[in-house]
């Protein structure tokens, strides 16, 4: 493009002469032609750096509203319960692989009380007497089965519950098919007494007398266990009836181990090896306060070295909730060596004894530790001390020991 520019003449008003004009031309150069050809270039390196631009941005806020999003996905899932987000499948296929011998177990024993214990056998009703047996890990099958045996031949799940405490999970369930086993064969004793035709008599060899398990008696006196599920309840129009034949009463049969009650082992940081003859006397306060309003009368036995012929709990049944009967050691001339394997009393009594045992046999710890000796706390001497200290059996009325029996 080229520029033309003119000097034209210019005029004086005041003077009459002529002037000269000069006429400049310009032609155009080669450099406007390339100036004007580099001109669309340059417009097209504008949109596509506008349009890079616009892409980096687009871009940009993309990855901003990706991320929104994520952090919304990521909140959410930190807020809501893992139960509604995820349902139980994926444990349920573990345990089918790895626990299902544990699932099975569950299904077929259920537990006895708050989610702890065994259900061996469920009882027809809520007795007033609690048996509490501990078993050993040196107890054998044969001495077990014999326990059993006589406990419900004896007639002493007639009007008891019986808990059996085990030393260890292990030991519980190498005897649970043993003590399921007895459960059947006292039931199909029973049956045979009913369709007999000397059902009122007792048996000639072992002196199981069928009476003692069948009672007359109102729906409304009877009530449900306390072990394992709890049922429906009856209506109320058949609360007042009475049966006409009398029905079978019997009680049930549940198994603890120490872990269960005593899951921090507190007697660990007094005694090494912990048995089961002192550990026992940890598990009982929380047994025993559990079920504190449910029973009157408590007996805590050796199922090693007891067995029953008779109901126990005659000689206290008329004593106050306080009272404790002790029974000493027949080997011993000392009439005040108390032999820990069968105590029977109150409710109220047993429990306040089995926490005051508690106490006595970590200060009996704690005083062979200040002497540096390594004997062997021993629960009778514990016992025994205990029961001659008036200051700390103030609340137990004590009875005895005016009886020896077998024991070690």
């Amino acid at each position: 493009m080229g520029l033309i520019s003119s000097v034209k003449e210019t005029k004086n008003s005041n003077s009459n002469g002529r002037g000269m004009g000069f006429l400049l031309v310009f032609f155009p150069d080669h450099n406007d032609v390339s100036a004007s050809s580099s001109s669309p270039a340059k417009t097209l390196f504008r949109s596509r750096s506008s349009r890079l631009l616009l892409s980096k941005a687009q871009s940009t806020i993309s990855i901003c509203i990706l991320l929104l999003f994520l952090t919304l996905f990521i909140f959410t899932l930190s807020t809501v319960e893992p139960s509604s987000v995820f349902p139980a499948v994926a444990p349920r296929s573990h345990r089918r692989f790895l626990l299902a011998r544990t699932v099975s177990v569950a299904k077929t024993r259920p537990l006895a009380l708050q989610r702890m214990g065994t259900l061996f056998l469920r009882g027809t009703k809520c007795m007033h007497d609690l048996v509490v047996a501990h078993v050993a890990s040196d107890m054998t099958e044969e001495d077990l089965c014999l326990f059993m045996r006589l406990l419900h031949r004896s007639g002493v799940t007639s009007r008891s519950d019986v808990v059996l405490l085990f030393s260890s999970p292990s030991l519980a369930t190498k005897f649970t098919n043993l003590i399921e086993k007895e459960n059947d064969l006292f039931l199909k004793l029973v049956d045979v007494h009913r369709n007999s035709n000397f059902s009122n008599q007792n048996d000639s060899v072992l002196g199981f007398n069928l009476n003692r398990f069948m009672k007359k008696q109102t729906k409304k006196a009877v009530s449900e266990p306390i072990w394992g599920k709890k049922k429906h309840r009856v209506n109320a129009s058949a609360l007042n009836e009475t049966t006409e034949s009398p029905e079978l009463t019997h009680g049930s049969v549940v198994g603890f181990d120490v872990a269960e009650l005593d899951p921090e082992n507190s007697l660990s940081g007094f005694i090494e090896h912990v048995p089961i003859s002192l550990r026992r006397w940890a598990c009982y306060p929380m047994l025993l306060g559990r079920v504190r309003r449910n029973f009157k009368h408590v007996m805590l036995v050796d199922a090693k070295a007891s067995l029953f012929v008779g109901d126990p709990f005659t000689r206290i049944r008329n004593r106050s909730p306080e009272s404790v009967l002790f029974f000493s050691k027949h080997s011993n001339k000392k009439a005040s060596d108390i032999n820990p394997a069968v105590l029977i009393g109150g409710a109220k009594g047993i429990r306040r004894l089995s926490s005051a045992m508690h106490t006595e046999i970590v200060r009996a710890a704690m005083q062979q530790q200040q002497h540096k000796r390594k004997s062997f706390v021993s629960e009778s001497v514990v016992l025994s001390q205990l029961v001659g200290n008036v200051h700390m059996t103030k609340n137990i009325e004590v009875i005895g020991p005016s009886e020896s029996i077998a024991g070690g």
